[in-house]
Parts: structure tokens; sequence; C-alpha cells
């Protein structure tokens, strides 16, 4: 065949393919072609340059950003959320929005979800999200104690109750404090059958949901209680601490900053973190931005939801002119 009859039978069969809607088999009954011929000339179309695939990124949609997040801090999943505003508000309401449709769209049966108590951010992911049809026999568990001061302790428990519900699990609570005033006040609350039975679930976490915060605590974890005092925050901080995950303090390498403090939190430990197959940190806000770079060189998540400033500074895109660079240190949101 001549190399313009092969160009044009090409041709042919893209726009057939392409412009028509016709399916294969469709094209070779129609051409009296093979069914893998036509599937080499589209193949040999698109090799050539005569089929050409444009994918338009709609506005405030964010691929690049992701991809790049991705690539940098090793991540298996990434989403940026477009904002109005770069206020930590803002933000913790857009990326609340942006993590129910990530759990609707991948929550699967059998899963076990392990998420934070006291974050403003899944707080509103849980009130955004909408009841999850064709998934069951999942669990959702506390992965930070859920007990703390009663002003606040019902946004803990709404957040598992409401998630159980939408996801049509069983929620698990961890009855205790996320911090309690000893070591020795935690060995004996670890001692319960029900926190014990609560912590025995966060190895069989298929997915956590988690905020990241910094060495000040939110306004939601400082209503609750769940804090320690200013001068040991103070003291994490002259030992390199930039923010915690579930109150594990990091440094900004990273490295987990090791105190007696840990002996007085009772949630999910670092390691354990790591070891969980889809471990999301959803966080953002110009006062974040240490605290999230850390948990993620650290290696500590695969997954992060953030906004789109936040993840330009993580990028270097933009100036970290914000707290974080004056060596003050945000909220768990």
């Amino acid at each position: 065949m001549a190399r313009l009859d092969e160009l044009r039978l090409m041709t042919r069969v893209a726009r057939l393919y392409h412009e028509s809607g016709l399916k294969q088999p469709e094209i070779a009954t129609r051409l009296r072609l093979s069914q893998p011929k036509v599937s080499r000339l589209l193949k040999q179309a698109l090799q050539e340059g005569i089929v050409r695939i444009t994918v338009r990124v709609p506005s405030g949609t964010h691929p690049d950003l992701e991809e790049r997040l991705q690539a940098e801090f090793s991540l298996a999943d990434a989403v940026v959320v477009d904002v109005s505003f770069d206020d930590d508000d803002q933000v913790a309401h857009e990326l609340g929005a942006a993590a129910a449709y990530y759990l609707e769209s991948t929550v699967q049966s059998g899963d076990v979800i392990g998420i934070s108590s006291w974050s403003a951010t899944l707080l509103a992911m849980v009130d955004a999200l909408h009841p999850v049809s064709g998934v069951r026999d999942t669990r959702i568990v506390q992965i930070l104690g859920g007990v703390g001061d009663p002003a606040a302790a019902g946004h803990a428990t709404h957040l598992i109750r409401r998630l159980a519900e939408l996801v049509h699990g069983v929620g698990e609570f961890l009855p205790a404090p996320g911090v309690v005033g000893s070591a020795e006040a935690r060995r004996v609350l670890l001692e319960d059958p029900f926190v014990a039975s609560a912590i025995a679930l966060f190895d069989r976490v298929s997915v956590a949901f988690v905020g990241i915060g910094a060495v000040q605590p939110s306004g939601l974890l400082a209503r609750s209680g769940n804090v320690f005092s200013s001068e040991e925050l103070a003291g994490v901080r002259r030992l390199g601490g930039v923010g915690d995950i579930s109150l594990r303090f990091v440094s900004a390498a990273g490295q987990p900053i090791e105190t007696p403090l840990d002996e007085r939190v009772i949630g999910i430990e670092l390691e354990q973190l790591r070891r969980i197959p889809r471990s999301i940190g959803v966080a953002g806000g110009p006062r974040k931005v240490a605290a999230i770079r850390a948990a993620l060189v650290g290696g500590w998540l695969n997954g992060l939801i953030t906004d789109r400033h936040t993840a330009e500074r993580l990028l270097g895109d933009r100036p970290v002119d914000d707290p974080v660079a004056d060596g003050l240190v945000g909220a768990d949101a």
C-alpha cells in the first residue's frame, strides 16, 4: 500500500473512532477490515500525530501541583484544593469538603478507617460527607483519645458517629483523653478493656485521615483540654519541634521529637501510622507549612489533601511569608 493510501485509511479510521464515536468492531465491519488492523491503525494515528490528545484542565483544578507534590514527597496521592482566601477558617472548610469527596470516592467494603479526634478540618469533612452506597462491613476508630472537656468532647463523638452512619459502619471510640497527666495514668488507662479494644484496631487500619498540627494547639484541641503546658511546648520547640501528627511531635527534618510527653499521649504512634496502607494528611493554611513539610519529609503519610497556596509554599513557588517563617507554629485544624 502506498504511503498516502495508508495515511488516508489511518485518517478515516481515526475520524470514525474519535469524531463519529464508532466502536472498533463497527469500524471493522464498515470498512471490511479486521479488528486487530483497526486497533493497529488507531495506535499508528496517535504515534504519527494524526490524532493528538489534549486534556483541558478546568479552572480551579491543579493537577500539575498534585503531580509535583507526589513526585517531591513520594506520595501515593495528592489533592490540591482551590481556595478564595488564604486564611485558616476558609482553608479548613474547603479542605473538609474535598476530603469528604475523596473519602466517598475511595472507601471500600471492609475498610477500617482511622480518624483524628480533635481536627476542625476533619469535622468539616464529616459535615460535608454524603451517605455512601455500596459499601459494608466498615469500622471507624478514633486514633487519638476522644475524651475531653464536655464543651468540646461532643465534636469528637459527633465525628465518629456521623462518619459511621454515612459509610454504614461501626464506630469504635477510644474512651480516654488524648493527653493525660502522667505516664502512670496512661498505663492504667491502657489496661481498660474498652481502651485496649480500640487501640488493638490501630494495626488493622487500612486508611487514616489525620490533621497535621503545629506545636501550638488549635482552638478545638485547646478547648478539649488535650494539651500540654506552655512550658512543655516551649521545650518541644527548643528541641526543634515544628509540628505534630496526632500529638506526636516532629522536627523540620521529619524526625520524631522524643520527650517524656510521648508517655502521656493515648493515641496512634508514628510507626503505626507509617504502616497504614493509605495515611492521608488533611491540612493547609499559612501557619502550617513547616508542620506539613515535616510530616511529608518524614514519610509518616503517603497522601495529602491541601490548598493551592500551601502546595505552592511546599514546592517553593510561593515565599513562606507567614508566622511559620518567624518561628511561630499554628494549629491542628
